[in-house]
């Protein structure tokens, strides 16, 4: 849509998500061009010129777009299996499985992630790839491609493993790159693809998968070159008990000693999951501003236990949530996890006091645009922001007796989403997808899904 363009949406609920969590009991919002120009209480205001479309939104809220900071999407073509495993078995038993993908099941893969998401509010999504078989054509190209074509916002953490098998991690040795091999593409794919500018739909961060998959000296060269090439940084962390059990037989320390040790902590960086943080290391991951991707439905998927959220908030760790992998959430849909997160948090220590719905979509929203490096463009609704919101239609049967409307989202059944925004662009109309084919999208990944299964003899 052109600058000078603008879209007049009304008569809605709003939760801005802003620093003083603003809400509009009946009020609108006005995009120009790709930006937010305007919202508040009442009526728009009168004489607003090129005004492209009005949207009378009556029996909705809007929010900013849902923010995805941590996800694996070629594990869509091996949703279902190993369900009754912890991290560690349920890794060796599908590693053989992955180190067989290929491009046309990476982009199938990412094409069915993206699509989930996307049609259910994500507006900024993220993929942490990190399986790069020898001679599998290009993965990092096929995913930025279905992610463009998809129209979210989006980051491909650039994975890498380089400690298989033989050299005690869990990988299979034709399954991980060479250290060499590993810097120099994740730094073509940076120079290719990320783009710093404010507005940028596709931008790229370095990340080597985890301390029981990668050197040392990935690590350390990794965190160099992320910060030489001026992108953020991302891994796994404590996520489970046998993770710092490895690290501690392997290197003589727990986690996140051991990250801040190769230079893997600071403001720059993000981690999946950190289930098993103590005092210690939340106060490292605070003091440094590390910031935390929450995956409540994977942790609980595998057992791997309840994340320490409300104390990382209150110590100022940013939060924000993760779909992860649909092999460990086979949803694939984000805004359940604004659901999962308040339930799960109040089963730990802080019981009812742990979350509430507010805080819950705060984390889905503005916590993972500071996770991401983007919370000056995205994660609320301010004048100057990117236009990247959602229109969750709240006035049918399942939400029909909940009054507040943020309460209504998050702890009632999924609200469908009448339309969703990415730069100003609507890429979501009666929660079906305006881009691309839902229904050509869900015969591709089953093709392929079948196509993987017969390659690894499954």
């Amino acid at each position: 849509m052109a600058a000078d363009q603008r879209i007049v949406i009304e008569n809605c609920s709003i939760a801005t998500v802003d620093a003083h969590d603003t809400e509009y009991a009946n009020g609108y919002l006005v995009i120009a061009g790709n930006r937010i120009e305007s919202l508040g209480a009442g009526r728009a205001p009168e004489g607003l010129e090129n005004v492209v479309r009005r949207v009378d939104a009556t029996g909705h809220l809007v929010t900013p777009g849902l923010v995805n900071t941590h996800h694996h999407y070629y594990q869509w073509i091996t949703r279902g299996l190993a369900t009754d495993h912890n991290l560690f078995n349920w890794l060796v038993a599908l590693y053989p499985t992955w180190a067989r993908i290929d491009e046309p099941m990476v982009y199938a893969a990412a094409q069915g992630s993206l699509a989930m998401m996307a049609r259910g509010g994500v507006t900024t999504a993220m993929d942490h790839h990190y399986v790069y078989p020898k001679d599998s054509g290009d993965l990092s190209g096929a995913i930025i491609r279905a992610a463009r074509e998809t129209g979210v916002r989006f980051t491909l953490a650039r994975g890498s493993m380089d400690r298989s098998e033989k050299d005690g991690g869990l990988p299979p040795d034709f399954a991980v790159e060479t250290l060499e091999g590993a810097l120099t593409a994740t730094e073509a794919t940076v120079k290719e693809h990320h783009d710093p500018s404010f507005d940028a739909m596709t931008q790229v961060a370095v990340a080597p998968c985890s301390p029981f998959s990668v050197s040392t000296e990935l690590l350390r060269q990794g965190a160099e070159l992320a910060r030489r090439l001026g992108v953020r940084l991302h891994t796994h962390g404590s996520e489970t008990v046998e993770e710092e059990q490895f690290c501690k037989e392997l290197f003589g320390m727990g986690p996140t000693d051991y990250f801040e040790s190769t230079g893997w902590l600071g403001e720059d960086v993000w981690m999946a999951h950190c289930v098993h943080m103590n005092d210690s290391d939340i106060a490292a991951f605070a003091r440094t501003r590390t910031g935390v991707a929450h995956c409540p439905s994977s942790n609980a998927r595998l057992a791997a236990g309840i994340a320490r959220v409300p104390d990382m908030l209150a110590a100022g760790v940013p939060v924000g949530l993760g779909v992860d992998g649909t092999a460990s959430n086979e949803s694939g849909e984000l805004h359940t996890e604004l659901r999962n997160a308040l339930l799960i948090n109040r089963l730990g220590a802080h019981r009812e006091a742990a979350l509430n719905a507010r805080q819950a979509l705060r984390l889905g929203t503005y916590g993972g645009a500071q996770v991401l490096g983007r919370a000056s463009q995205i994660g609320s609704l301010e004048p100057g922001k990117l236009a990247d919101l959602v229109l969750w239609k709240l006035d049918t049967l399942a939400h029909a007796s909940i009054a507040d409307p943020v309460t209504a989202l998050v702890l009632g059944a999924a609200a469908p989403v009448t339309a969703s925004f990415v730069n100003g662009r609507q890429i979501v109309a009666d929660n079906r997808l305006l881009h691309v084919d839902e229904d050509a999208i869900a015969r591709a990944t089953r093709a392929e899904a079948q196509r993987l299964a017969q390659i690894a003899g499954r």
